[in-house]
């Protein structure tokens, strides 16, 4: 039985064609979107009106909201830019991807008393983006 029909398989290996993203790395690029969008109107949220949020007293790392809202703003742009370029399927893409979700992870943990519930949602969402980029491309061996 043949494996290559004509037409029904493009070819991974030709000359000047750009990698395509794998389902893991699709998956990874639309949670990182979102946890972008989400991500700049949490920081939009903080600096415009920074009294929508509860200030926790006596927390080790206390910082101004409004200062909170322009990384959460910077972080997200960043990281929404990256999701898209995840689509390409480059591998620099990935790493880039990698490491932005890791400072979004820290960024959420740092953000807890100000809003415990959704930074705990985005935490968990960072990390299966950064399961689902280290997990990669799975190659068939056998072709």
């Amino acid at each position: 039985m043949a494996r290559n029909v004509s037409g029904t398989r493009a070819d991974h290996d030709t000359v000047g064609s750009r990698p395509s993203p794998s389902g893991w790395t699709v998956f990874a690029a639309v949670l990182m979107i979102f946890g972008g969008a989400m991500a700049i109107l949490e920081g939009i949220a903080a600096i415009a009106k920074d009294d929508v949020f509860v200030a926790t007293r006596n927390y080790v790392f206390q910082f101004n909201l409004t200062g909170w809202g322009w990384v959460h703003l910077i972080l997200g742009i960043v990281i929404l830019l990256a999701g898209c370029a995840l689509f390409t399927g480059a591998l620099w893409a990935r790493a880039v991807g990698v490491l932005l979700a890791g400072l979004g992870v820290v960024a959420h943990f740092l953000w807890l008393p100000y809003y415990p519930f959704w930074s705990l949602v985005l935490i968990a969402m960072y990390i299966i983006v950064i399961w689902a980029l280290c997990a990669g491309p799975q190659r068939d061996a056998r072709a």
